[in-house]
């Protein structure tokens, strides 16, 4: 898979590091939906509820999805619009490429710094969700915010990458690891199949009953 931090430790321990928060969060939307089904049928069925189950839901989707900015962000998943910028020159695209990178990052670390004060407020006011679990707001809120700080360090890292190779010259580089994903790239990202660069998708195979009928007409 194709990623857009350079190559070296650093790169590689901020790839890891996401992608065991990715695996994580997969393993716990996986035990938050058995523990919804045990509670759905626990309702209609033998007359008890797990309390506090679509509360820690709504938890958990505020921290997936945090730390899924920055998953998103290493393997080059997040939607770009290129119906445009395909239509500009190299050294214009890179310039626009290096541009959205910075906003990225600018946009990573405000998050950050907002998020920073909303769980010091949290710490500051003794504040608890008013449910009957009463959890301790800082503690999901927290681990949101260790999502978002991993978003702001990949973010930055990529973009200080963009900039360097901006600065020296190398718009192709900066077109090919920061700019939209071409159709061969979204293939392998997809199928881990490996396409050489500048060819199509392979063709689905003809339907058998399609080949039976062609060898009649020939024949």
């Amino acid at each position: 898979m194709k990623t857009l931090l350079p190559r070296g430790r650093t790169s590689r321990a901020l790839a890891g590091l996401t992608d065991a928060a990715a695996l994580a969060c997969g393993w716990w939307l996986i035990a938050l939906s058995v523990a919804t089904c045990i509670e759905m049928l626990g309702r209609k069925l033998l007359g008890f509820s797990l309390q506090g189950v679509d509360e820690i839901g709504s938890y958990t989707y505020a921290i997936v999805g945090s730390v899924g900015f920055a998953h998103a962000l290493v393997s080059r998943s997040h939607t770009r619009v290129d119906f445009l910028i395909s239509r500009f020159p190299v050294k214009a695209r890179s310039v626009l490429n290096v541009l959205a990178m910075l906003s990225l990052a600018a946009f990573a670390v405000l998050s950050v710094w907002r998020g920073l004060h909303v769980v010091l407020e949290s710490i500051d006011l003794h504040a608890t969700a008013s449910t009957p679990l009463a959890t301790p707001m800082w503690i999901p809120q927290a681990l949101w915010l260790a999502g978002y700080v991993l978003f702001a360090l990949v973010a930055v890292w990529a973009a200080l990458h963009a900039l360097k190779l901006f600065v020296r010259g190398r718009h192709e580089l900066v077109n090919d690891g920061f700019g939209p994903q071409t159709l061969e790239e979204e293939i392998e990202a997809e199928t881990e199949l490996q396409l050489p660069r500048g060819e199509a998708a392979p063709a689905p195979a003809q339907p058998a009953a399609v080949d039976a009928i062609r060898l009649g007409v020939q024949a």
